[in-house]
């Protein structure tokens, strides 16, 4: 499988990501996690927190296109609702007359992401981000009993307890809660439960602060990538916590550094996030980066 040297960059509130479609046919290219790694860095490539790699499906009826997502450090990522969303806003303004749903299959299943409205450059899609998953084996983590949902439990960091919440969204995510998001320590205790050995698999980070019962604010250190302006997956974590916690009501509106989203969910159903996606450029790599591998 081949990568093409067409590529796109679109963000999601801040959150960017860069798109670029496979194909079948051709001999083997570049890996597609070196390439990762090459294209979204921010001195010596495109930038990005992500890329997605895509192609129209073949003999699936479920799904209208298929998405590997990889991380900007090269590692793969289950999901991502922002970058699901930046992929679906692609392909609506490259092919207007495209559905106005469009299913995509990723690593944790079928994400469907329903077009809501487009100005210019800038769709939003409400997409069905799946049932949270609150059993800890399958989060997956190994933190405390394997009883469910793992509100609040206590970790130690550094000699400090820090309660988390643990779910999956497709991927897995620990959520603390604080009275001030601004003041949460973000650049010291995200990459520590980012890896710490409760979380096989590693996991994304959300602060959370209830301003109110329909509003959060939250800031995100996502796995594999750091600080960022904006998650998908994340904020849906994060609201299904505060509801899981009796702490807030769906839907939920969720202050993100790069704008705002809305989460909407009514247990035992699934979650659904409304946001938007802008396109930013498009352009070609030099072919020797997408040329295959030599030893």
């Amino acid at each position: 499988m081949r990568v093409d040297t067409e590529f796109a960059k679109l963000h999601a509130l801040g959150n960017d990501f860069l798109v670029m479609r496979l194909d079948q046919a051709g001999e083997q290219g570049v890996s597609m996690a070196a390439l990762a790694r090459r294209m979204c860095d921010r001195h010596r490539g495109i930038g990005a927190d992500g890329i997605l790699y895509y192609q129209p499906t073949i003999g699936d009826g479920d799904a209208d296109v298929s998405c590997l997502i990889f991380n900007a450090d090269g590692s793969k990522a289950e999901m991502s609702g922002n970058g699901v969303r930046c992929l679906a806003a692609f392909l609506a303004l490259r092919h207007e007359d495209k559905p106005q749903a469009l299913r995509v299959r990723t690593v944790s299943g079928i994400r469907t992401c329903m077009l809501r409205s487009r100005q210019g450059r800038i769709c939003t899609f409400e997409t069905a981000m799946g049932i949270p998953v609150t059993a800890p084996p399958l989060v997956p983590c190994t933190l405390g009993s394997a009883s469910e949902p793992l509100l609040d439990h206590p970790v130690i960091v550094d000699g400090c307890e820090v309660a988390v919440t643990v779910l999956s969204m497709g991927n897995p995510h620990c959520v603390t809660f604080w009275p001030q998001a601004a003041d949460a320590p973000l650049a010291s205790l995200g990459p520590q439960l980012e890896r710490h050995h409760g979380f096989p698999k590693g996991t994304n980070v959300e602060f959370v602060e209830v301003v109110n019962r329909r509003r959060l604010r939250v800031r995100f250190w996502e796995r594999g990538v750091g600080l960022t302006s904006s998650s998908g997956t994340g904020s849906s974590a994060a609201a299904a916590a505060a509801i899981l916690r009796q702490a807030a009501d769906s839907p939920l509106a969720v202050e993100t550094d790069g704008g705002e989203l809305t989460v909407s969910w009514n247990p035992p159903g699934e979650v659904l996030l409304t946001g938007s996606a802008e396109f930013i450029c498009s352009g070609s790599l030099p072919e020797d980066w997408t040329a295959p591998e030599t030893s």
